[in-house]
């Protein structure tokens, strides 16, 4: 691609429908956004092939922190494996040490597990000890891109920090800005990192169409109504989509 690559973080086929339609390059498919994502299923997985944009998918078997119990290791090299014969095109993974490292050794053996597809480093990279370090250690591994809002809570946040990676990353790894990115920054991070490529989720809220409501009964995050959801806005994916055309331009 000669442009800048778009890619949409999607949870469901409704999202999926919708990135696709604002025109996302491509799609980073999970389950439960709403708590950071987790590896989807498989019908999903194929569901989202089957619209024929790119599909890379997060291998992450919880919420919570990246240093990972050895059955947790072995559930995402065996997620990994299997993401080939769903007809994705790559993985998005990532793993710590207690010290805030890159945990290489299994970071390496996703890398295997992959064999030739894209692999993309998550954010995990926003809370590992150090940036520089942790860049040049992905490359060696064989990472294609790092996700990253720049160590810092959104990408504008961490836009100095980004645009130090791309730097120092060349033409060796993509530096793809995400957290917080959307129609109304796209520009200026774009102007402010070099990055050729954005994460972006565009999230709108959807209200549920239950008619009965029993409120004050919460099934999972008890901050979060039960009778709202977020799904991907394709006109805000079109939004951004549009102000990196005018750039060209």
């Amino acid at each position: 691609m000669n442009g800048p690559l778009i890619e949409v973080c999607v949870d469901s086929m409704e999202s999926v429908r919708e990135a696709v339609r604002g025109g996302a390059d491509r799609l980073e498919l999970c389950a439960n956004l709403i708590i950071g994502g987790t590896t989807p299923s498989p019908y999903l997985i194929r569901e989202a092939v089957s619209t024929g944009v790119p599909v890379n998918v997060l291998i992450r078997p919880r919420f919570g922190d990246f240093l990972f119990t050895q059955d947790e290791k072995r559930e995402q090299i065996e997620q990994i494996a299997q993401l080939r014969s769903l007809g994705a095109g790559g993985a998005v993974v990532g793993a710590l040490l207690e010290d805030g490292s890159l945990d290489v050794p299994f970071l390496r053996a996703c890398r295997e597990a992959a064999q030739g597809m894209h692999l993309t480093l998550h954010r995990a990279f926003d809370v590992c000890a150090d940036a520089q370090l942790a860049l040049e250690q992905a490359v060696d591994i064989g990472f294609d891109t790092i996700l990253t809002s720049g160590q810092c809570a959104s990408a504008m946040e961490g836009a100095a920090c980004i645009a130090r990676l791309t730097e120092q990353a060349g033409s060796r790894i993509a530096i793809m800005p995400g957290g917080g990115v959307g129609a109304g920054n796209i520009e200026q991070l774009r102007r402010m990192t070099g990055a050729r490529a954005f994460h972006l989720s565009a999230k709108k809220t959807v209200q549920s169409g239950m008619a009965f409501r029993r409120e004050g009964v919460p099934m999972g995050l008890p901050m979060m109504s039960e009778f709202e959801r977020f799904v991907t806005d394709g006109a805000q994916v079109r939004a951004c989509r549009e102000a990196l055309e005018r750039m060209d331009a």
